[in-house]
């Protein structure tokens, strides 16, 4: 099994651990992709056009969208380096998205949106499924130029799959083509179809596949990332051979969001008690229980990371960059594919990098600025810094070895 080299030496030669997770969220993966295009540009100022955001962490993970993003970032091209530079994310978004949610123009959309819970998924996926398969070939997860988590859900045996490529040496069965793996993380309930695919390991042992979107297990795939490198670590792997425990201190995270409504007052116990399975799916444009599980699932591990690193007074190595001020309309949408709206998620991206880091209070669960007035541009600056000398400290110390 060929496996295209990395361009970061393994952490058992540095002093850090480093983490890039960015959320699932539809169209919205517009959001991180400009904040990814920033954070690639400051790196190519430290060490080079060619530096690649794939060159500096130790694993991406990425949920539905998110997945679709890590896969572009981190698999190879006829050159074994990345398909996609970041600044090429959202050119993907605005030549594909409209294909992918081609949007009603029809006298009654409401009611044919209506008609279309009861009948099936709102959009068939053939385009998006097309387009995914053009752009990532035969690429398989073993191939990718830096380790990836990529989550899914198995409807049929009712739990989380996680598509990692430090798991596939130890389960070639999960070996499967990148792109199967991004259709599958893709595949959001009521928006798009479930996907079913097979896949055989080198013994010809064939695994069977019933797949809906990575948001049900983990629309904010952070922890996801961390917990395969935990497993690398307890299982003794020569990469992390220095590294005895997981020590959250030595961990470098940045973790991407693709922006929420603001949801206060947007729905309430009182209504929500009459509510059948029908206004559950659909209710006033919204579909309440997508809203409630990937909001939630994004702020849990929120939550407990940012406890971990205030416990460990390391703060500084973590940092959540999401925008939860989006308006109630479009803008929070995951498939209003206009020209307009995605040039506005644009814009979106553009000015969360001006305003202050923020963290979550542990009494009121809001994110809140923090107290150096630091802006995310500003940290990405900083990361990039901490970024390009972890690379060069491993790149000298193996030499060494």
């Amino acid at each position: 099994m060929q496996t295209p080299k990395s361009h970061l030496q393994p952490p058992t030669y540095g002093n850090l651990i480093t983490v890039l997770s960015i959320d699932g969220g539809g169209i919205r993966g517009i959001i991180p992709g400009t904040i990814l295009k920033f954070l690639e540009s400051e790196l190519q100022k430290l060490d080079g056009e060619h530096a690649r955001l794939a060159d500096y962490f130790d694993v991406i993970a990425g949920t539905s969208t998110g997945g679709l993003v890590t896969a572009m970032l981190t698999a190879p091209d006829e050159n074994n380096r990345p398909l996609f530079a970041a600044k090429d994310i959202n050119n993907f978004y605005l030549e594909h998205s409209p294909k992918i949610f081609p949007q009603d123009r029809s006298y009654f959309p409401g009611l044919k949106k209506l008609m279309k819970a009861f009948s099936g998924p709102k959009y068939n996926g053939e385009y998006l499924h097309s387009i995914i398969r053009e752009k990532l070939g035969s690429t398989r997860l073993h191939q990718t130029l830096t380790n990836v988590a990529i989550p899914a859900f198995d409807i049929k045996e009712l739990q989380p799959t996680i598509f990692s490529t430090y798991e596939v040496k130890h389960t070639p069965g999960m070996n499967a083509l990148l792109s199967d793996i991004c259709i599958s993380t893709s595949a959001a309930p009521t928006y798009l179809p479930t996907y079913h695919f097979q896949n055989k390991d080198h013994s010809g042992k064939v695994r069977d596949f019933n797949l809906t979107d990575g948001g049900v297990a983990a629309n904010n795939p952070t922890l996801v990332a961390i917990g395969e490198l935990t497993k690398q670590i307890m299982k003794g792997s020569t990469d992390f051979s220095t590294i005895r425990q997981m020590d959250y201190s030595r961990l470098l995270v940045i973790s991407l969001g693709t922006g929420s409504a603001k949801y206060e007052g947007k729905y309430n116990a009182k209504d929500a008690a009459k509510w059948g399975a029908l206004n559950w799916i659909s209710h006033g444009g919204s579909t309440p229980i997508i809203d409630v599980y990937s909001q939630a699932s994004a702020d849990m591990v929120d939550f407990h990371l940012n406890i971990i690193f205030q416990t460990l007074d390391s703060e500084k190595n973590y940092i959540r960059i999401q925008d939860d001020d989006l308006n109630d309309g479009p803008l929070s949408s995951v498939d209003v594919a206009t020209k307009q709206n995605l040039e506005n998620l644009v814009k979106v991206g553009e000015k969360l990098l001006k305003k202050p880091v923020s963290r979550m209070n542990m009494q009121t669960g809001i994110s809140e600025p923090t107290i150096d007035n630091e802006t995310n541009e500003q940290a990405l600056v900083r990361f990039a810094k901490l970024l390009s000398e972890e690379k060069k400290l491993r790149k000298i110390r193996s030499s060494q070895n």
